[in-house]
């Protein structure tokens, strides 16, 4: 057995016995399914009430993919903006770490003043929440393109466009997966958070009807299609970045003879 095989033996028997730990406790504690519901009894909910959660999850998918396509726009943009430009950078750089700053639950409001409830607050919450890393990342992928590189391209007769292209966007890959991987999640974040004040539909909605109805296992089976759902897209981008920036990842397996 390889050591990958070994890593990923144990993460699953921890994964496995992080759950059975709960469903003992739950039955020797006598836990109240109003408190804290088995494991099992969210399985059983989540079989019975798939039909019925099905359009919800896709409702928050495509809040959040939509959101997450539109931040994505606006980043890179921004972000090639901010790391070209120092005036840009001295410009919107304190802008976006104040907007930042400020807890997106508190924008959900204006955007439905603006736009009423339903699935536009869901996207536009999805995509704030998302500029700002990559943004950063964008910038510092294009900050960190050596000066002397620069300066023998510029001898060689390039222009600040094929500087760009060719050496400082290359260089920004690795920079930008690894905010993808951070944006899609927070993505999904904004989405719910929206559902769960100005939407009737989506899994943030099921989950506050739920709530209010002390339906804690529908809660519980929130949070897993949730949490499922963002290990899969989190996989996704990680797979992407594996076979796009492959060239600037260093294999860490060792052969063990």
């Amino acid at each position: 057995m390889t050591e990958k095989q070994r890593i990923r033996l144990w993460s699953f028997s921890l994964f496995v016995g992080f759950f059975l730990m709960w469903e003992v406790l739950c039955i020797v504690l006598n836990v109240s399914d109003l408190v804290l519901p088995r494991p099992s009894e969210i399985l059983v909910t989540l079989w019975t009430k798939f039909p019925i959660l099905w359009p919800h999850i896709l409702q928050t998918l495509y809040s959040t993919l939509i959101g997450f396509a539109l931040g994505v726009s606006i980043g890179v943009a921004l972000g090639v903006l901010v790391g070209t430009s120092k005036v840009a950078y001295s410009v919107a750089y304190p802008l976006l770490v104040g907007f930042s700053s400020i807890p997106k639950v508190a924008v959900v409001p204006i955007f439905v003043l603006w736009f009423g409830s339903g699935t536009t607050p869901a996207i536009l919450t999805a995509m704030v929440i998302c500029v700002f890393p990559i943004v950063v990342n964008i910038a510092t992928g294009l900050a960190t393109t050596e000066p002397d590189l620069e300066d023998v391209l510029k001898t060689l007769g390039a222009s600040k466009s094929e500087i760009l292209w060719n050496v400082g966007l290359p260089r920004t890959m690795p920079y930008f997966f690894a905010s993808l991987k951070v944006a899609i999640t927070l993505s999904f974040v904004g989405a719910v958070l929206s559902e769960t004040v100005a939407s009737n539909r989506g899994i943030g909605n099921v989950m506050l009807t739920a709530s209010s109805n002390f339906q804690v296992s529908l809660v519980f089976a929130g949070l897993i299609i949730l949490a499922v759902l963002g290990v899969m897209l989190y996989a996704l981008f990680s797979l992407l970045e594996r076979h796009v920036t492959g060239w600037a990842t260093r294999d860490t397996e060792i052969a063990i003879t």
